[in-house]
C-alpha cells in the first residue's frame, strides 16, 4: 500500500511552516535522548531529520516506498526487508495516517518485528485544544494545552493524503493507544506539540 503523498509535497513554501520545524526539533530530540546506536526513520519527507541525525553522528537509515526520495532502502512499512530486532529506536513520523486505517494495525505489528527497543511516533490530532501561555515573574513560563470537546466529531473524509486523524469520528485516542498496546508497545509517554498541537508524539517501549 503506497502512502497517497507527491514527493513535491514536501519541498515547497507552504509546507516547512515555523510549527513544522519546532516538531522536527521534537522529532530529533526524542531520538538523540535515547542515545541509540541504530536508528530506522520511516518515511524521509523532506530529508531534515535524517540529515541532521547523521550530522550529529547518529546511526540512521531511512526507508521510504518512494524511491524518488533517495531512502537508504526503498521498500514499506506494512513489509520492512529487515530481519526482527534490528534498531535500537523505530522512528515513523506523520506516515501512518496516510494509510488506510484497516492497515494500521499491521503496520504497527511490523514496526514492533524490527524494533529491539523504542519505536517514535507522532500522528495528526484533530482534537480543539485552548492553547494557555503565562510568564509569572520569579516563578517562570506556564504552558498548558487545555482540552475542547465537541458535542460531536467531524467526520474524517480523505482529503487526497490522509486516511484517517485522532479527534475525528470513529478514531479516538483511546482507539489508537489500544492498537498500540495490541501491537506489543507499552506506551511510555504520549504528548502534544505545544506550538503545533496537531502533531501528538507517542513513546513507545517493546
Amino acid at each position: 500500500m503506497k502512502p497517497q503523498v507527491e514527493s513535491n509535497h514536501y519541498f515547497n513554501k507552504s509546507y516547512d511552516t515555523k510549527e513544522r520545524f519546532i516538531s522536527y526539533w521534537h522529532q530529533i530530540n526524542e531520538i538523540i535522548k535515547l542515545n541509540p546506536k541504530t536508528v530506522l526513520e520511516i518515511g524521509v519527507g523532506n530529508g531534515f531529520v535524517s540529515k541532521y541525525l547523521k550530522e550529529r553522528k547518529v546511526n540512521v537509515l531511512t526507508l521510504d516506498i518512494d524511491k524518488r526520495l533517495s531512502p537508504d532502502v526503498v521498500g514499506s512499512v506494512l513489509n520492512m526487508p529487515f530481519s526482527d530486532e534490528l534498531f535500537d529506536v523505530m522512528a515513523c513520523y506523520q506516515v501512518l495516517e496516510h494509510l488506510p486505517f484497516e492497515n494500521f494495525s499491521e503496520a504497527l505489528s511490523e514496526i514492533f518485528r524490527v524494533s529491539k527497543s523504542y519505536a517514535i511516533l507522532s500522528l495528526p490530532d484533530a482534537s480543539r485544544v485552548y492553547r494557555v501561555y503565562l510568564q509569572i515573574p520569579k516563578i517562570g513560563i506556564f504552558k498548558r494545552l487545555i482540552p475542547l470537546p465537541r458535542l460531536k466529531n467531524p467526520i474524517h473524509k480523505f482529503d487526497g493524503e490522509h486516511y484517517w486523524e485522532i479527534g475525528k469520528a470513529g478514531y479516538p485516542l483511546s482507539k489508537i493507544i489500544k492498537e498500540i498496546q495490541t501491537a506489543g508497545f507499552r506506551v511510555e509517554k504520549t504528548y502534544r506539540v505545544f506550538e503545533n498541537p496537531y502533531h501528538r508524539f507517542f513513546i513507545l517501549k517493546r
